[in-house]
């Protein structure tokens, strides 16, 4: 079983997931600052994504604002992915870095064992409510479920409750939500407090999923997680601390108005 992202990392480094990434080019590397605010909301959602494409795919990782230059751009198209996995680049162009490889060996669109899920044309509010309902459906909430929320997206919540759950939030760039539940800033005190866990890719991003992983697997609790960010990284720790997946690859529904996928994945635990 894969311990960690460092342990995933390793072996793909080492060839034990398919071919060298000495052998995978980035050819094109982009930054991306995109900000949301839906129709009769008060919160403006601020984005920041690397990307970079090998060959049919993009690796994706969001980030928090100051954690990355965009000038990282002029100096990564062209080098391999093994380049940039052994490297000292900052963390969030390693995960997008990994984040290709993994979708390049099995893109989502081709993987026998993820539903795909068509999200409609539409405006931004139609189709984020089709997104939030694609991740809502994947959890298993009893009546009084205690479910903890590692980055706040405000349907989730609705979801959680709507199934009868109680819903614990966590983000670090929130204090409450648009229900008006308090949002706390510890990670590891919501997850122990949980029956189960739902947490957003970006804990790749900030360093904490590991701990995530570490803290559910210990405890034996369900773990879905909803990605755009390294949603093929998120993928290979199904069944080994990840339950369920929402995986979203670049370009993501925010980004168009026309139909666009993504991808579920479900264990049997």
């Amino acid at each position: 079983m894969t311990a960690s992202v460092a342990d995933l990392t390793a072996d793909v480094l080492a060839g034990k997931r398919g071919p060298s990434p000495a052998d995978l080019d980035i050819t094109s590397a982009f930054w991306l600052h995109h900000t949301t605010r839906l129709p009769g909301a008060d919160v403006t959602y601020r984005n920041y994504y690397v990307l970079l494409r090998v060959g049919e795919v993009f690796g994706a990782c969001s980030f928090e604002s100051g954690d990355l230059d965009p000038a990282y751009c002029a100096d990564t198209s062209g080098r391999t992915l093994a380049d940039v996995l052994s490297s000292n680049d900052p963390l969030p162009v390693r995960i997008a870095a990994l984040d290709a490889y993994l979708a390049a060996v099995e893109p989502h669109h081709t993987a026998p064992y993820a539903e795909e899920v068509v999200l409609p044309a539409g405006t931004p509010d139609v189709r984020a409510r089709a997104r939030d309902a694609a991740v809502a459906g994947l959890l298993d909430v009893a009546e009084g479920t205690k479910v903890a929320l590692i980055g706040v997206v405000n349907p989730l919540v609705d979801a959680i409750t709507e199934r009868g759950g109680i819903c614990l939030p966590c983000d670090f760039n929130l204090r409450e939500t648009a229900s008006g539940l308090p949002v706390s800033r510890d990670m590891t005190e919501v997850i122990d407090a949980a029956d189960a866990v739902v947490a957003t890719g970006m804990t790749l991003s900030n360093g904490s999923f590991d701990v995530l992983l570490t803290r559910c697997r210990e405890q034996s609790k369900p773990l879905a997680v909803y990605a755009q960010t390294g949603s093929a990284v998120a993928r290979a720790f199904l069944g080994a601390g990840v339950t369920a997946l929402s995986a979203e690859p670049f370009p993501f529904s925010q980004f168009s108005s026309r139909p666009s996928s993504l991808y579920r994945y479900r264990t049997d635990t």
